[in-house]
């Protein structure tokens, strides 16, 4: 498999414009004569679909829940970055640039962050126009905040509730072109293959959720927006309907899947409660721009947290990262926490758990303008807990959130598979071994409303695909395999429940390639995933049938994906014989216990190839060049 990332030549800062110039056109006459399926409504799918619409073409977009506005998108919180420097703190294009690349442990194509650089200011203007409602300073402009991982103040946010925000406007975009009719909308349905024709995606198959039906839709070219697989691990902060059945699906027909193992633990989590709890709860990373990072100085203090004077608190954050302080990024934090807590550190029932404490804050601002900052946050946190956060201090815990890994695709967001396209967070582009935070939004959007857009012209007016509708042998054969695969759950009629088999796949995932991982903790990964696959497929009991609605059968064959993209996931990690970013390999650490990489022997993008359900899947490499920002030790000190 040849991996060609067609970066153009030239000048980073001007590789983008001049790509652009040079990508084939189709005329706004021809744009209405191909259709293009989006699948996925969040941020990402709903910009690609409204925006595509608007250029002229037909578009067919999918989604499993009722309503585009219930994608996973409207869950993030914190905020949206980009280049503007309304705060004339010295930030830039260059800026933004440098610090996702080093944010991302040197393991993202340059050429790629850049042009996501770059689009950041306009995404803002683009919402604005749609009616955002950004957070403004008093004199009118918008207000921005600080992230982890930077600097400068970079981020435009919406209180705690932007992902939301973002996502009405781009529902509002795509629903005017559903009333127009240049969409056709297709709610509470799941997509479950990609039907490829001579080497090219020319359309899906696709479950109706409430009737059971199963049918094809045929296109010219195939958008794939459907999020994250950071529920393989079973409790993550993402909503329970977040799977990665489209993007392994299409990797099973040819789709190569790069970098698995890079996935984001988020140190800003409510801990967990209880051994049936289903998902966890997200804190925004926002809340560390005033929130304190502490745990007691000695390990096994019990005492309330009033009751520990400052002599005897920890700052681990202020005190290991002095530039960065409480606002180092997501990973180097999360396993700062994760320390501690093994030192005997922890607080809470569970010993899992740091304070973040605004104690300070609220003295220096006031408890009124606190709430103003975060009170949605502050709210939803005392609901979950029962405690008040502006007497008490938060306790928090680092999570699975977010996957830096996805399908791999070229500069112009295709996969190996010609004409699937792939956007948002199920592709693997920009973030590299560690996504900064509040960089998702920007992603989706710069992906959905900016680069597509572009990008699927010139594939289209090059390839220019030949008619195909669904009568097509290759359509047929395909819904018979589909129909085959939910028979075959239905008829098992085991003895243990769907959710029993993910719960225990979830606890290998977060125990052997969780937080840190070693080579024997992989190892016996790679033995007892394919082991627990196995009684899956003999012992499973999914009730019901296949012609109805039947969240027992959806979520089968969710599980029955994760259960093969997990081996897949810890074979890329034991593979990676370095520490970087968000993956942490503990033999590979510096002797202050920060992650070592090996850029002799890793710089590269690993992408695997399918071979078969039986055979170990083939590594493909992308060498990664840095020309611009030059290797170097990460340091947030």
């Amino acid at each position: 498999m040849e991996l060609r990332s067609k970066v153009p030549a030239g000048p980073i800062e001007l590789k983008w414009d001049k790509h652009r110039f040079e990508m084939k056109l189709v005329n706004p006459a021809n744009k209405r004569k191909f259709t293009v399926i989006v699948v996925g409504s969040g941020l990402a799918g709903g910009a690609a679909a409204a925006t595509l619409s608007e250029l002229g073409y037909r578009v067919k977009c999918f989604c499993f829940q009722d309503s585009p506005r219930r994608a996973h998108s409207i869950a993030a919180q914190g905020g949206i970055n980009a280049a503007k420097n309304y705060r004339n703190d010295g930030d830039s294009v260059y800026r933004l640039f440098y610090d996702t690349v080093k944010g991302g442990d040197f393991r993202a194509r340059e050429g790629n962050v850049y042009r996501l650089a770059q689009i950041s200011v306009e995404i803002i203007d683009q919402c604005v126009a749609q009616g955002v409602p950004f957070a403004r300073e008093y004199g009118g402009l918008l207000a921005n905040r600080s992230f982890g991982g930077a600097q400068v103040s970079r981020t435009f946010y919406a209180r705690g509730q932007t992902g939301q925000q973002l996502l009405l406007g781009a529902y509002q975009a795509l629903e005017k072109e559903v009333a127009r009719g240049g969409v056709t909308m297709y709610s509470r349905t799941e997509m479950l293959d990609v039907v490829v024709i001579d080497g090219r995606a020319r359309g899906i198959v696709v479950r109706d959720l409430v009737t059971g039906k199963i049918e094809s839709h045929a296109a010219d070219a195939v958008v794939l927006g459907t999020g994250g697989y950071g529920n393989v691990f079973y409790l993550s902060t993402n909503a329970k309907g977040s799977n990665a059945t489209a993007i392994w699906r299409a990797h099973k027909r040819g789709a190569a899947f790069a970098n698995p193992c890079y996935t984001q633990i988020h140190p800003t989590c409510i801990p967990v409660s209880g051994e049936y709890q289903s998902k966890l709860t997200l804190m925004s990373e926002s809340l560390r721009n005033d929130g304190r990072v502490w745990v007691p100085a000695a390990a096994g203090d019990e005492r309330a947290p009033d009751q520990i004077p400052e002599s005897e608190r920890d700052y681990y954050l202020e005190r290991r990262y002095p530039s960065f302080g409480n606002l180092a990024p997501r990973d180097i934090a999360s396993r700062a926490a994760k320390a501690v807590c093994d030192e005997g550190r922890g607080v809470g029932p569970t010993r899992l758990g740091v304070y973040l404490d605004f104690a300070d804050a609220i003295q220096r601002v006031g408890a009124s303008t606190i709430r103003e900052r975060y009170g949605n946050l502050f709210e939803m946190y005392g609901r979950i807990t029962d405690e008040d956060p502006y007497r008490v201090p938060m306790r928090i815990f680092p999570a699975v959130h977010y996957t830096m890994g996805g399908l791999w695709v070229d500069y112009n967001l295709m996969s190996t598979i010609p004409g699937l396209h792939v956007i948002g967070e199920a592709n693997f582009s920009d973030h590299g071994a560690n996504r900064l935070g509040a960089s998702a939004l920007m992603q989706g959007l710069a992906d959905g409303y900016f680069v597509l857009p572009s990008t699927i012209g010139d594939y289209l007016a090059s390839e220019k695909p030949a008619p195909v509708d669904t009568t097509h042998p290759e359509f047929r054969l395909t819904e018979g395999e589909v129909a085959d695969r939910t028979r075959k759950l239905l008829a098992i009629k085991g003895k243990r429940t769907v959710d029993s088999f993910h719960r225990e796949l979830g606890r290998i995932m977060w125990e052997q390639c969780g937080m840190a991982r070693t080579a024997t903790g992989l190892e016996q990964a790679i033995v007892q995933i394919p082991s627990l696959r196995e009684e899956f497929w003999r012992n499973v009991n999914v009730p019901g049938s296949d012609a109805e609605l039947n969240q027992a059968v959806e979520k089968a064959g969710r599980v029955a994906d994760f259960l093969e993209l997990g081996e897949l996931m810890c074979r890329d990690a034991l593979h990676r014989e370095e520490s970087c970013g968000g993956h942490f390999r503990e033999e590979y650490q510096t002797a202050d216990g920060e992650a070592r990489r090996d850029d002799d022997r890793f710089a590269y993008v690993a992408a695997w190839a399918y071979t078969g359900d039986h055979a170990a899947p083939r590594l493909c490499k992308e060498p990664l060049d840095f020309e611009y920002v030059h290797l170097a030790q990460r340091s947030y000190k």
